[in-house]
């Protein structure tokens, strides 16, 4: 254990968006989503939800403030109810401020999680609960 780093940030985690660069991806997905299939670099963390890994990840990761909408999600049908509201308030709690999100076609979105520096499968069993990260600065 770290002191102050939130527990889910396990070492291959924490040394994979240390790695990041400005303007690289991460992709959080569901228990639903092929993550194998498409990842580059994959992290399995069936035990945790898409929502928890965020809040972890949001302690550490800074979001990009040179685009509009640094965090995508996957566009969900009418009549599911996604977890875009969740996602929203973690991001915003952690920047301080109203953050952008895209909401793609999943065709879209599983392309672009194929460009992604890493991906994170989670055991997350609510529909939807996918949401794409990019990584900002930090500022003095």
């Amino acid at each position: 254990m770290l002191k102050s780093i939130h527990p889910l940030l396990n070492g291959t985690l924490l040394a994979l968006l240390d790695d990041m660069g400005h303007g690289n991806e991460i992709v959080i997905t569901d228990a639903n989503f092929g993550a194998d299939n498409v990842a580059t670099r994959l992290v399995d963390l069936p035990g945790t939800s898409a929502t928890e890994l965020l809040d972890a990840i949001l302690t550490v990761f800074p979001l990009d403030d040179f685009v509009e909408q640094p965090m995508a999600v996957m566009q969900a049908p009418a009549e599911t109810q996604p977890m875009y509201d969740a996602f929203q308030a973690s991001a915003d709690h952690a920047e301080g401020r109203s953050i952008g999100i895209e909401i793609m076609d999943p065709a879209a979105f599983v392309e672009r999680t194929r460009d992604a520096y890493a991906v994170i499968a989670s055991g997350e069993r609510r529909l939807y609960g996918n949401v794409l990260l990019r990584k900002g600065v930090l500022r003095p």
